[in-house]
């Protein structure tokens, strides 16, 4: 027969006056739980560099771009593909891209379209530098037949950059961001790297058009139609709808046709000040030429990142 015992508890008396001791440490045990919901620091980096993206176009529309804003937005934007690129490279992205195969290969698609798009921005600008090299020399020879060819070239490349405005236009911005909120995902971490991805296209396209933009209205002909001339003088010679400030205000306020006309009748102190004015313009347009050359190798390498994980797909 086994005996019962009863189990008694003891509770201590709390004495106010005593002092009170140092109570010993007890370690608790608490199991970690990896949620689903937890994100890449990247994911939060590459966020706010967009949004600085976001901001910086904003302000660019409603304040005449300069060589210093434009060079700002493009440094921003090659930042943000590179971060991309390291985003690309974590297991989880591999994890959601991989489900999404038509998607990626939609991307590669529009990354093209980017990668074409700065190569012919790089190849005009480099022709365009060497009709300025032709036409400094041609200044300081008084030859008008050089500087005439230099007047084409620079109607040439805004011709040019407005192709590059259309052809940018064809990606598909819309469907990126369709594809980030109507597929369920299945996961926080899934969502947010659709959204990320949707968002970098769209800066991407945004920073682009207002480069190339930039770029050919400040190149485009001065000639105005009798329209806009009753319109001048109504208004006290300015346009009431801010057309004086669009373009990137050096290149607008460049060496105009009007000073490369009658050379030879030109004192050597105005040919000097002309010349002066084509040395700026050339740094301005070297300046933008170093940044897009940065951007268009990250767009590259975002690309071959891309390009790896559908391989690693099939």
């Amino acid at each position: 027969m086994v005996g019962v015992f009863r189990r008694s508890l003891s509770f201590p008396n709390k004495n106010p006056n005593r002092p009170s001791q140092q109570k010993p440490h007890i370690s608790h045990h608490i199991r970690s739980i990896s949620l689903p919901c937890r994100s890449h620091p990247l994911i939060s980096e590459i966020k706010d560099e967009i949004n600085d993206l976001t901001s910086w176009a904003s302000t660019s529309k409603s304040n005449p771009q300069t060589h210093t804003t434009i060079s700002h937005g493009l440094t921003l934007l090659k930042d943000t593909h590179e971060t991309l690129q390291h985003i690309l490279q974590l297991p989880q992205t591999l994890e959601t891209l991989r489900s999404h195969p038509l998607w990626v290969e939609k991307l590669l698609e529009d990354f093209l379209r980017f990668v074409d798009a700065f190569g012919m921005f790089q190849t005009s600008i480099m022709s365009l530098k060497e009709e300025h090299s032709s036409a400094q020399m041609a200044i300081r020879k008084r030859d008008e037949s050089r500087v005439v060819a230099y007047v084409k070239a620079k109607k040439k490349i805004s011709k040019e950059m407005e192709k590059l405005v259309s052809v940018l236009r064809c990606v598909h911005v819309t469907q990126h961001q369709q594809h980030s909120t109507l597929q369920v995902p299945s996961s926080v971490v899934d969502a947010q790297l659709r959204h990320v991805i949707a968002d970098v296209m769209s800066v991407t396209v945004s920073v682009s058009v207002a480069l190339f933009n930039g770029i050919g209205v400040s190149f485009a002909s001065r000639r105005l139609s009798w329209t806009q001339m009753v319109r001048l003088s109504r208004n006290g010679g300015r346009e009431n709808n801010n057309k004086e400030h669009e373009g990137i205000e050096e290149l607008r306020n460049g060496v105009g046709m009007e000073r490369l006309q009658n050379l030879k009748k030109k004192g050597d102190e105005e040919v000097r000040l002309v010349l002066k004015k084509m040395r700026d313009l050339e740094e301005c347009v070297c300046g933008i030429e170093t940044v897009t050359e940065k951007v268009f190798r990250a767009l590259i390498n975002s690309r071959v990142a891309l390009l790896n994980i559908l391989t690693l797909t099939q």
